[in-house]
């Protein structure tokens, strides 16, 4: 029997970045993950905006893995062939497998490290009991469950799962390269779709290392004949859907093996469960076409170490209703509730035909449109186009205040 105050389940970047945290301020914890080096995983490929990238580096760990990414100062939006903008940007790129990793290596080395699988949980107000797949058993005050899509634990613990919205979208992932030159033109590039019918809010194409790297978003079934149609022929599909995507790009070549993922938004009730809590996609998916999952993670996991582990360990026990105030803590309940209405938001001005809709899209474009007009002028005026199509001006004394809504545009899986 191993004891500990904290056992963490899980070592992608929820679970990482918690333990890293713990072990930082000095509190005890074990972290439990099947994977010594973690795996390839099509995910999280990219941090961008101001906001998600400042709540990043709250953490303690983030300067130092952001420098493993690979930085685009500028970003190029463009729709119907058309370059709009040129838009300066905070934007690291890093394959998931990677950015994990490199977190990491950030936890120090007083969290301990099981490289094996929990197979069962027993929890209860006082202690729980982890029974892992090597035969050990953990004692620990609370878990953090951070298996992210993994669902045998919550389901052994009756942990309800409520669908929001099955496969509200797809991601899609692959490699590109320039034909018949060295490099692309743009630094980056979020190119967005020309026609509702084809149900694709957008593409973004980015640096990795000396890779450009493309995530593609549709919001299609996972059995549509158009995603069997993209696997067989993905040059001819994708010129298919975005006609006037070259003109931006020039001609180039699709690389390597599509990474297909389908994304169910849910949210599962653990608020009566005693000494455990969820974080992550453990707790609730996001919408990666709105690029808000990183911003949930980080803003989880900032919470719960820096405020409520810290309070909770300063007094006995581990019951029900401690749990219950980091669920309803306002600036975590305030992510949640953004995420679910932009995923929504998204993919109505996305894909919607009435009226209104259509409307919104003209707005962005013409918002980007003017913005990027006017962005040579030094920045005197600044119009900041959401993901919904408003706009608002600013002198640029206030550009400080802008919204972070705005700069996930270009987010990825």
């Amino acid at each position: 029997m191993r004891y500990t105050d904290i056992a963490i389940i899980g070592g992608g970047l929820s679970g990482s970045t918690a333990a890293a945290m713990l072990g930082r301020a000095g509190i005890s914890a074990v972290l439990v993950d099947p994977h010594e080096s973690y795996p390839a995983d099509f995910r999280v490929e990219k941090l961008s905006g101001h906001a998600q990238v400042e709540r990043f580096l709250r953490t303690g760990i983030g300067e130092s893995v952001l420098r493993r990414a690979t930085f685009a100062g500028e970003n190029w939006i463009a729709r119907f062939g058309r370059l709009l903008d040129k838009a300066p940007s905070r934007q690291f790129n890093i394959l998931y497998d990677s950015f994990v990793n490199a977190v990491r290596e950030e936890i120090p080395a007083t969290v301990e490290r099981i490289c094996a699988k929990a197979i069962a949980i027993e929890t209860s107000a006082e202690r729980q009991r982890i029974t892992l797949s090597n035969d050990e058993t953990i004692s620990a005050r609370l878990i953090v469950l951070a298996n992210g899509l993994n669902v045998g634990l919550r389901h052994q613990l009756g942990i309800v799962r409520k669908v929001v919205s099955a496969c509200h979208s797809i991601s899609i992932g692959f490699d590109i390269a320039p034909a018949g030159r060295s490099t692309f033109d743009f630094p980056a590039l979020t190119y967005f779709s020309e026609r509702p019918s084809d149900r694709i809010p957008y593409i973004t194409m980015f640096p990795i290392g000396t890779r450009m790297r493309a995530n593609l978003f549709v919001y299609r079934g996972f059995d549509d004949p158009w995603l069997r149609k993209l696997r067989r022929a993905p040059a001819e599909t994708l010129d298919a859907a975005l006609p006037r995507l070259k003109r931006i790009t020039g001609a180039f070549d699709i690389q390597g093996e599509l990474k297909i993922r389908p994304v169910d938004l849910y949210v599962n009730d653990a608020s009566g469960q005693p000494g455990l809590v969820l974080v992550g996609d453990a707790f609730s998916t996001s919408c990666p076409v709105a690029g808000t999952g990183c911003d949930k993670v980080f803003t989880d996991i900032e919470r719960l170490c820096n405020v409520y582990i810290p309070h909770w360990l300063a007094s006995d026990g581990m019951d029900a209703d401690k749990i219950a105030a980091f669920y309803a803590d306002p600036v975590k309940r305030d992510r949640d509730d953004w995420a679910v209405a932009k995923a929504f938001d998204f993919r109505s001005v996305s894909i919607g035909t009435s009226p209104y809709w259509t409307a919104q899209r003209w707005a962005r474009f013409i918002a980007w449109s003017v913005q990027g007009l006017v962005r040579p002028l030094g920045g005197a005026f600044h119009l900041e186009p959401n993901v919904l199509g408003h706009s608002s001006s600013s002198s640029s004394s206030s550009s400080s205040s802008r919204s972070s809504s705005s700069s996930s545009v270009s987010s990825s899986a």
